[in-house]
Formats: C-alpha cells, sequence, structure tokens
C-alpha cells in the first residue's frame, strides 16, 4: 500500500465498512488488520464506550465484533461499566465473554475532594482489572488527595482536557504544568480534539507530554476554532498521521480511543469511517494492523 493514499480512498473505504456494518455480516476483509505483511503497529486502537452512549452494552459489543475491536475505553454510562459492584460484575462478565479487554476506565467525575468518594472510584477500577484511570474534572487542590490513592493503588490518573470552556483543564499542557512535580502515575489523556480548540499545537504537545501520557481520545474536526464541526476521523484537518509519528517517538504504550460525539443514536457509519481511515493510516506506515487496499 503506498503511503500517499489519498482521503477519497479512504473515504470510501469508510463507507463501504460502514455499508458492511449496517448488515448482520462480518466485516469486509480490506478492514481487518491484515496481519500478512507488515511488521507490528505499536498504536493500538480502541474504542472510548462514550461513542455508544445512547446504546446498551449489548449493543456495544455486538458493534465491536463487527469493528474488529477487542479493547474498550469504558464509562459509565447506559450499563457499560455500572458503579455498583454487582452490575458491574455482570458487565465483566459479558465483556470477558466476548473477548473484550478493558485497559482503561473513564471519563470518571473526581469533582469532590473527599477520601472516601476517590477510594470508592479507585475501588471500581480495581474490581474491573484496570489500572489507567481518565478523569474529568478533579480540582488542582484534590491532585495532592489522589496523588496518594495513585500510589497506593499503583494505577495511573490521566486527566483529560476539555477546551477553551474547561476552566480547569482546557489543554493537556495545562493538565502536564499541575502534575510535573509530582509521581510519575499522574498524567494526562489527551483529548485531541479538544486540545486543538484549546489552541495546542498536537504533535508538538504530544512530545511534550512524554511519558506522562497515559491514554488518547481520538476525533477530527473540519474547524479547529468550532466545537460543532466534528467530523469523521480523515474527513477533517487533524494531523492522523503525524499523531501517531510522535506517538511513536514518545514510545507510548497506551490505547488510541477513538471518541465519536457525534450522531449519538446512529454513530456506526462514523465511527467504521473513522477506523477504516485509521487503519489505512497505520498501513500506509507500514504496519500490520492497518488495511489493505
Amino acid at each position: 500500500m503506498k503511503q500517499n493514499l489519498s482521503r477519497r480512498r479512504f473515504v470510501q473505504s469508510g463507507a463501504l465498512l460502514a455499508a458492511a456494518c449496517a448488515a448482520p455480516a462480518t466485516v469486509p476483509a480490506f478492514a481487518q488488520p491484515s496481519g500478512a505483511s507488515g511488521k507490528p503497529s505499536p498504536i493500538h486502537l480502541g474504542m472510548a464506550s462514550y461513542t455508544f452512549r445512547n446504546f446498551n452494552r449489548a449493543q456495544l459489543i455486538g458493534s465491536m465484533k463487527q469493528l474488529n475491536l477487542a479493547d474498550l475505553n469504558a464509562k459509565d454510562v447506559k450499563d457499560h461499566l455500572p458503579m455498583d459492584p454487582a452490575e458491574e460484575a455482570k458487565a465483566l462478565a459479558d465483556y470477558a465473554a466476548a473477548g473484550i479487554k478493558l485497559h482503561a476506565a473513564g471519563t470518571i467525575s473526581f469533582a469532590k475532594d473527599d477520601e472516601a468518594d476517590i477510594r470508592s472510584k479507585f475501588e471500581y477500577c480495581k474490581r474491573a482489572g484496570i489500572s489507567v484511570i481518565v478523569a474529568g474534572d478533579p480540582k488542582p487542590a484534590t491532585l495532592p488527595h489522589i496523588e496518594k490513592f495513585v500510589k497506593e493503588y499503583d494505577f495511573r490518573f490521566a486527566i483529560h482536557n476539555h477546551g477553551p470552556e474547561d476552566k480547569l483543564w482546557p489543554s493537556p499542557l495545562d493538565v502536564l504544568h499541575a502534575v510535573k512535580n509530582m509521581d510519575p502515575r499522574m498524567g494526562c489523556c489527551i483529548d485531541v480534539g479538544h486540545a486543538v480548540r484549546a489552541g495546542a499545537d498536537i504533535v508538538q504537545t504530544i512530545h511534550a507530554v512524554g511519558p506522562r501520557l497515559f491514554n488518547m481520545h481520538m476525533k477530527d474536526l473540519a474547524n479547529f476554532t468550532d466545537k460543532d464541526s466534528q467530523v469523521a476521523v480523515g474527513e477533517g484537518t487533524m494531523p492522523v498521521r503525524g499523531i501517531f509519528e510522535a506517538l511513536i517517538a514518545i514510545k507510548y504504550k497506551g490505547f488510541v480511543d477513538l471518541e465519536y460525539e457525534i450522531h449519538g443514536d446512529d454513530p456506526m457509519p462514523g465511527v467504521a469511517e473513522s477506523f477504516a481511515f485509521m487503519r489505512g493510516v497505520l498501513a500506509g506506515m507500514g504496519y500490520a494492523n492497518g488495511v489493505t487496499l
């Protein structure tokens, strides 16, 4: 596969994959990790369950199977990963039966500066066998208390940036400034869409965050100043290949989780197109889990 495949071909492949996903048939071969040639990819693609926030766990699992995905960043939305221990156990059993592995949980609210509340969130992730917490809203004054639990549980705590509307964490660089002198397991979940809206150069930001990057939420925008301009990955202006190259350069070991926040009642066409595009980029970089066109 040539490294300079056009955006049009990626979009066409996404449309075909979307059509396939609308039917009960399996995903066509071109959308599968090729495996036959190329080197193993250091970029690991996953799904943020918030993408399917309007769908229940069974539907989420079915969609992931159609997309040939086995790695999930789960959130307590619908019945994806409930906080209640008994209901959480049912969810974990369903994921295990489907061959789906949970690598992160979030976003999880840490709005309360209360040790009992903080511990309950860590226990929630411990029960699930998850050691990466994606946090949405911890106040800077709460971070030393959270750091104590990070040390106790040996978890990585990834603060999610939410763009210029977020008064606490608009950019990953704001997170980095707050945690740079803390335990090395205190770090970032970079949401690339919100980061660019906050004025961050996303490739430079990845290099700046470096070893404190524990999770990434991938999306695309047609206009880096317009929150409402989100599109399927590959249809906008996000430098996807540059992002992948930067992640490889910093030896990032975590996941790139698609968080598709538009078309909540019918996300599959855009989700399928996004994965077709990202897999195509990886194939163009010579990696075996890209697509073959």
